[in-house]
């Protein structure tokens, strides 16, 4: 086989096996982290889901989750390779992968709003390049979801920061700003997470520094000792806020914190956070860079947890009430905050396109939406071969962006129940009261298990939007989730960033 045909072979199998299946380090993380968390909780029921969702992923070669991210490559070659092919290469296999639904279509036009269809565009994929002396290629591949990648964040010191206080140019204002970085996450980029900083630089370079951290080992240590022992104050302190999974409050919030440092300007003293979902996909390979062979996977040292035949949580407790649209206002005002719903029947997708849409004066929507259930998802779609549409992931999306949009929109067209995870803010929730309705909380990245809910794709309107802003006619059973805001005023996110600014505010006297 010819070299470029096989360079093309080895970086779908890459970005294959990144979308698809853990790393190993990430997999302990995850599983020291349903070890801590107390059976029967909401928090424990997420963990069950999420491992749940490994194996399912695994097995399907299927998205762990459906939002792909951007894929962003980092190549290592020796002096001498071509580097123009090699680029040609990651388009080629990014747009096979995309066509075989091992990556969602994420390439939209900044301006038009168009998808590209194949993840190829302007300034996409995402590829850097560095030379170095070894005599082989590196390729790293990260794939991080639009979700998490919103929750990342810059400080530029001295700054105040709420909670803390004062946070200065010295060390102790970096754990400041880092602690900070975690809380304001909340359960809005799927927690638990995993962080990477940057310290110093410019305000790109600095980003760019803390990505790059997210391809250490989660259990490395750092070569410089002060650093070293602030990623291990960082992550046992975040264990503390009750965050938890998905923003349920529990006991893991944060499973990795890895800090890198550069030199900066005198006038600028840049703290960059990049945070990551516990879907933390990333892979690395070397290639044989004359024969386009890959000769060795990274991240393959240790125990490999494959989550199959474990004892599942008891969540018998748990009130679990049946819900099929279209729903009555009563039944709707009977739910409470804390109650696991389980739908059944139909369901329609809607996310930011939908809700910019509908949200229009005069604009009526495709279908009669009075009574029925929005969820905010972009799913990972393929036809079979009959020519019928098919769900290859569909997890819910980050809810908050539609804050602007939701309430309105739920009164505009009955809408009785919103679904997607995260939460939402102070004007939804007033809606939900007024109007009679409900936010349902499903698990963030949790994509394979809810496409195995979802029976049937009966339509599909607004597709001039894209595969994931379309408006897709689902028909689920028993799709879980949780009641986290009411009709009755009552939003678990809002207790939970209550409680957990009281918990950050206990850090803020000087440390380091």
């Amino acid at each position: 086989m010819a070299y470029l045909e096989t360079l093309e072979k080895s970086l779908y199998s890459l970005v294959t096996e990144t979308s698809t299946n853990l790393p190993k380090d990430v997999r302990r993380a995850i599983k020291a982290a349903k070890e801590a968390e107390n059976a029967g909780t909401r928090a424990a029921m997420s963990l069950d889901t999420i491992t749940t969702n490994i194996v399912m992923a695994e097995d399907n070669v299927s998205p762990i989750c459906q939002d792909t991210g951007l894929p962003t490559f980092k190549v290592y070659t020796p002096v001498g390779v071509n580097q123009i092919e090699i680029k040609k290469a990651i388009h080629t296999a990014i747009a096979a992968a995309t066509g075989d639904a091992k990556l969602r279509p994420n390439s939209v036009d900044s301006l038009t709003g168009k998808n590209s269809g194949t993840n190829i565009g302007a300034g996409l994929p995402v590829v850097k390049f560095e030379q170095w002396e070894n005599d082989y290629i590196t390729v790293k591949l990260i794939l991080k979801g639009g979700g998490c990648e919103n929750k990342n964040i810059q400080y530029s010191l001295p700054t105040e920061l709420e909670g803390l206080g004062r946070a200065g140019r010295d060390l102790d204002g970096i754990r400041k700003c880092i602690l900070h970085s975690v809380w304001q996450a909340q359960g809005q980029g799927c927690s638990a997470g995993f962080i990477g900083v940057g310290i110093g630089g410019d305000r790109s370079s600095g980003y760019d520094l803390a990505k790059e951290q997210l391809f250490r080992h989660v259990d490395d240590v750092n070569p410089i000792e002060d650093l070293a022992k602030l990623e291990q104050y960082i992550v046992e302190k975040s264990n503390t806020f009750g965050v938890g999974t998905m923003g349920f409050g529990g006991e893991a919030t944060l499973l990795g914190c890895k800090i890198g440092v550069m030199d900066r300007l005198p006038a600028s003293f840049f703290v960059s956070v990049a945070y990551n979902c516990w879907a933390y996909r990333r892979m690395a390979i070397d290639i044989d860079p004359v024969t386009g062979e890959i000769t060795n996977w990274h991240y393959q040292e240790g125990e490999k947890i494959t989550f199959r035949d474990e004892e599942k949580q008891d969540n018998s407790d748990n009130k679990v009430v049946e819900l099929v649209a279209p729903i009555t206002e009563e039944k709707i005002r009977s739910l409470k905050v804390g109650d696991v719903v389980k739908i059944s029947g139909r369901m329609y997708t809607g996310r930011d396109a939908i809700h910019h849409h509908l949200i229009g004066e005069g604009v009526e929507a495709p279908v009669d939406l009075d009574g029925q259930i929005i969820y905010h998802c972009g799913p990972v779609m393929a036809k079979d071969e009959a020519g019928n549409w098919v769900v290859k992931a569909a997890g819910p999306t980050t809810s908050i962006r539609e804050e602007p949009y939701q309430g309105d929109i739920m009164k505009k067209f009955g809408i009785r129940a919103v679904m997607g995870k995260g939460g939402m803010g102070p004007k939804t929730l007033k809606a939900l009261s007024e109007h009679g309705g409900v936010y349902l909380n499903a698990i963030g990245g949790a994509a394979q298990y809810y496409a195995d809910c979802i029976k049937s794709v009966d339509g599909v309107d607004l597709m001039e939007f894209g595969i994931p802003e379309a408006m897709w006619h689902l028909t689920v059973k028993d799709f879980t989730a949780v009641v986290t805001m009411d009709s009755h005023g009552n939003s678990l996110h809002a207790d939970v960033e209550k409680s957990s600014l009281d918990k950050l505010a206990l850090h803020a006297e000087r440390v380091f």
